[in-house]
């Protein structure tokens, strides 16, 4: 006891303060109080343990941080429902080894114990914050290998390097995750993030009360399958363990590395790590957020594919179950086989590949069997769907197979193979369609070979039409190259289709100005038609244009692999001479700014139709930046570059100026700032530092310009000399946004859409690079209805404001180079 009264003296004698590195204790025994004000340290010092206020709230909570990390970054909360008024808190371990947070005072009210009470006599409980920060309870006279309580069993909202999540099928505990109710609110929030154990586990977010609202898994022995497998993975290890005793998920880190796994108050799950030069939290990766995120959104047997137009198709050897319901895309009641299996017949199993697994909540799995071994399990149960390989390693082993319909089926450049079961009467219908259509090749065949010497008696004539039409070009050119010009030589365009110039001079009727629809800066577009009766865009290199080979090729190396729908298809190319083409879709209703900036068609364009470009601008934004294989920062996003199909849908185009990243590399400099005034961002303006924040900024420009149908650049009001984001930000302060909107939308607006779209907005163009949310925060923002942040001082919001800029670049020797619209 000599020892405490020590201690007791000592912390007496001492002015602590809230979150004070310099005053702490490491150790906390029996009936040795901490009061609010003071912190304990871990071991390593890596966390501190103490009270603290989230945000802007007043209430007291007694917490786990961060102690080297500013702001303050908390990880765990112990009163998280019952928050104290006032700053008279105090932490205890009673002699029964019970932790107590208790209100000061007269009161001394009990706000939170950890109802854990030491059984045993002659237990000396010790409490320690470990320097993995977990609080852990031991005996003092036992093994401290097996500790009495221990916070990590009580997760709150962060998922910490070396915590188990999952279950221990012993006790029956789970350990999972829940979010806080706001930023400033760590209570129990809206979202759920657990791993369930039904069937073969995987994990799941879901709104509490409501059910799962997206899936993750399952587990292929190196990862969740949706999420990409680092084979070498410098940072951190992960581990999913599955046995009689325990199921569970832990990640361990192989450096100094700072990570946590977060699940955010608005049910976004985010891997966060710590840059020490910045002392920020910068994603490292998350969970996709798409329309096929969401959980069961095609329903029993529906695929979902972000790479296609709908979203939702059926299985081969099915049809949507409703119709009616699916032509007016409610994908809910799923599709249902073509052919009804009849458990008497021998059915057969349909091989596919390129897919999440479907939900296995209904299904059975050995890790021992081999997947022969796994066909037969499964044809032996009639009410067995389909079957798989468990485990990807070493050329796959293990068994799972699946019961009834199958959920949640997702379209993913992954390779692993699941069987599905089909009726003997599909085979023999497929049977007949593969010779049907042998038949059919082979009357083309021979259709073909008539025809030949009618080609080849034509060819001729043909060539020296395009050498006139050579001829007849533009003259010579700086850039003379051909297809087998050096600085193309590259997979790309390998993978894609060449067009000669003689077919597209025929599409477009040789180039002809009644087919022309637009110039940009790499050169006039024109409209043609294939001979297959296909419409596609010509854009073809002008000799003016300040743009040349890198650009087109720079177009091609970012956009030939990229498929989404919010993204514009580029269908081929052509390199003749001194020329240079690429042939896209043709998008019907031309570009963006056609629309928003003109009177007479803006009012063609409702709320409910630019509402919905909003979100798909930012969907095409976010597979840039995250979801496809090449990570793409746009550098010219704007109104000009969105063109619109015949469904009014929109799709990014114009890579021209694009730039790839990898990992964490999302961050340059250039001396050659290009762009578009009006939506190029300050630290991309005046110091050349482009990042994926530099596309979030011109994204936000985009927004304001769709809700308001003016101009940023150029934007004039007779109260003020502010541009378009001065104007927001101006009405934002007021408490009137609404009045930013354009007059044409008065009849067809939402309110809370239209607000939450320019707040959205202007969160995008803050000043610093660093206050902008990334594109992913965005997309969920637009989707969500909680809270958002209040946003800070727009940069260049004001006319002088760009003049600066000028004048600053040219002394600090930067370009901007205006681009106009393409």
């Amino acid at each position: 006891m000599e020892v405490y009264r020590i201690i007791l003296v000592l912390l007496s004698s001492i002015i602590f303060f809230i979150l004070s590195c310099s005053a702490a204790v490491d150790t906390v025994y029996t009936n040795h109080r901490i009061k609010d004000g003071t912190t304990i340290v871990s071991d390593g010092e890596t966390y501190e343990l103490g009270f603290f206020s989230p945000g802007k709230s007043k209430n007291r909570y007694l917490g786990i941080w961060y102690k080297k990390i500013s702001p303050c970054t908390v990880v765990w909360v112990a009163n998280r429902q019952t928050p104290i008024k006032d700053a008279s808190g105090v932490f205890q371990v009673t002699s029964e080894g019970v932790l107590l947070s208790h209100s000061g005072g007269n009161s001394n009210t009990v706000i939170w114990s950890s109802n854990f009470t030491v059984s045993a006599r002659n237990v000396n409980p010790v409490a320690k914050l470990l320097d993995s920060g977990n609080l852990v309870v031991w005996d003092g006279y036992g093994n401290k290998e097996n500790p009495i309580w221990q916070s990590f069993d009580y997760p709150g909202n962060t998922l910490l390097p070396g915590m188990k999540f999952g279950k221990d099928l012993i006790t029956g505990r789970e350990r999972y995750f829940t979010s806080w109710k706001s930023p400033d609110d760590p209570s129990i929030g809206f979202y759920k993030f657990w791993v369930d154990t039904n069937g073969y586990p995987q994990i799941f977010v879901g709104e509490l009360g409501q059910g799962e609202t997206l899936r993750v898994g399952p587990w292929n022995g190196l990862g969740f399958q949706g999420i990409p497998v680092e084979n070498k993975n410098p940072i951190f290890s992960t581990e999913f363990v599955v046995n009689q005793k325990e199921i569970y998920y832990r990640y361990k880190l192989k450096s100094t590395t700072v990570q946590r796994v977060i699940l955010m108050w608005d049910g976004m799950v985010r891997r966060l790590q710590s840059n020490k030069r910045t002392q920020e939290w910068v994603d490292y990766a998350n969970v996709v957020v798409d329309a096929c995120s969401r959980y069961g959104t095609c329903g029993p047997f529906g695929s979902c594919s972000m790479k296609s137009s709908l979203p939702c198709s059926c299985l081969e050897g099915f049809d949507p179950r409703v119709p009616e319901e699916w032509n007016s895309w409610d994908w809910s009641s799923g599709c249902q086989r073509k052919k009804p299996l009849d458990c008497r017949t021998q059915d057969f199993f349909h091989k596919i590949s390129g897919v999440i697994f479907p939900d296995t909540r209904r299904s059975w799995y050995n890790e021992s069997m081999s997947l022969g071994e796994c066909e037969m399990v499964c044809r032996s149960n009639c009410s067995c769907t389909a079957y798989a390989n468990l485990d990807i390693r070493n050329g796959g082993s293990g068994c799972l197979i699946w019961f009834d319909e199958l959920m949640d089926i997702k379209e993913y450049d992954y390779y692993q193979e699941l069987y599905i079961r089909m009726a003997t009467s599909e085979l023999a219908a497929k049977s007949q369609f593969s010779f049907n259509k042998k038949k059919g090749i082979l009357v083309v065949l021979l259709s073909v070979l008539s025809a030949a010497l009618l080609l080849c008696a034509v060819a001729y004539a043909c060539r020296k039409k395009v050498k006139r039409l050579h001829k007849k070009g533009r003259g010579s050119r700086a850039h003379t190259l051909d297809k087998n010009h050096t600085s193309l030589q590259m997979d790309n365009l390998d993978e894609l289709p060449f067009f000669s110039l003689h077919k597209i001079a025929e599409a477009t009727d040789n180039f002809n100005i009644d087919n022309k629809i637009g110039e940009g800066g790499f050169g006039p577009v024109y409209k043609g038609v294939l001979e297959n009766g296909q419409v596609i865009a010509v854009k073809r290199l002008s000799e003016t244009s300040q743009q040349g080979v890198d650009e087109f090729q720079n177009e091609v190396i970012c956009i030939a692999k990229l498929q989404h729908r919010n993204l514009v298809k580029l269908l081929g190319y052509c390199i003749h001479g001194n020329e240079m083409i690429l042939i896209y879709e043709y998008m019907d209703n031309k570009s963006l700014d056609s629309f928003i900036f003109d009177e007479t068609r803006g009012s063609m364009l409702d709320w409910p139709q630019r509402f919905r470009i909003i979100h798909g601008i930012a969907r095409g934004i976010l597979y840039l930046h995250q979801d496809s294989r090449l990570q793409i920062i746009h550098r010219d996003l704007k109104a000009g570059n969105i063109l619109l199909d015949s469904e009014m849908n929109p799709k990014i185009s114009d890579f021209g100026l694009a730039r790839k990243f990898v990992g964490h590399d999302d961050m340059a400099k250039t001396k050659k700032v290009v762009g578009t005034h009006g939506y190029i961002s300050p630290e991309y303006a005046v110091h050349g530092h482009f990042s994926i924040k530099s596309d979030v900024f011109s994204f936000g420009v985009v927004v304001l310009e769709i809700v308001s149908g003016k101009k940023n650049r150029g934007f004039s009001h007779e109260a003020h000399s502010d541009n378009l984001l001065g104007h927001a930000w101006r009405l934002y302060k007021e408490d009137n946004s609404i009045e930013l909107m354009s007059a044409s939308l008065r009849n067809s607006y939402v309110m809370s859409e239209v607000l939450r779209s320019i707040h959205v907005a202007l969160l995008c163009v803050q000043h610093h690079a660093e206050d902008r949310p990334t594109i992913l925060s965005v997309v969920l923002m637009l989707i969500s209805k909680g809270a958002l942040p209040p946003p800070k001082q727009p940069a260049f919001f004001t006319e002088e404001s760009y003049r600066e800029v000028d004048t600053v670049s040219s002394l600090e020797e930067y370009m901007i180079t205006l681009l106009h619209a393409r």
